[in-house]
């Protein structure tokens, strides 16, 4: 009887998310602001003081910062699936804008899908007992 060789590569397990592992969708955030603009000022505020605390935290994501001069600020989240979200700054308060990049962090960057209109339970079987109808009863119902 011939032995059957166990190559390693057949031993590697494939990253999944589960019970078990969690793989984080977020890859990179880019903090955009502007030197000058007013609107500007708590992002700057959040960038020099609270920015190093966030990045320690989450060593699985890229951070980077752009000045783009005559722009609003923003946050951009670049995600494992390809996607980017932009969330602007702009009149927000530095807890507000750390709420803002942790919302960032913790979406999946999946495209947002309405669910008003849409048939929000599909089943592939039957159901065991059939569609109920009050017409079927032996004696009908009366209000």
């Amino acid at each position: 009887m011939a032995t059957q060789h166990l190559w390693r590569a057949q031993l590697r397990s494939y990253p999944a998310n589960g019970h078990t592992a969690f793989l984080p969708q977020i890859r990179k955030v880019v903090l955009e602001f502007c030197q000058h603009y007013p609107s500007s000022t708590n992002t700057r505020t959040f960038i020099s003081n609270h920015l190093e605390r966030v990045a320690r935290q989450n060593p699985h994501i890229e951070f980077v910062v752009r000045q783009r001069n005559g722009h609003e600020p923003i946050a951009r989240g670049f995600y494992a699936n390809g996607r980017d979200k932009v969330i602007p700054l702009n009149k927000l308060e530095v807890t507000g804008i750390e709420r803002k990049v942790e919302l960032l962090m913790d979406s999946s960057g999946a495209k947002i899908r309405p669910l008003k209109g849409a048939r929000t339970v599909e089943s592939t079987t039957e159901s065991a007992r059939g569609v109920w109808s009050g017409l079927h009863v032996d004696t009908p119902f009366t209000i």
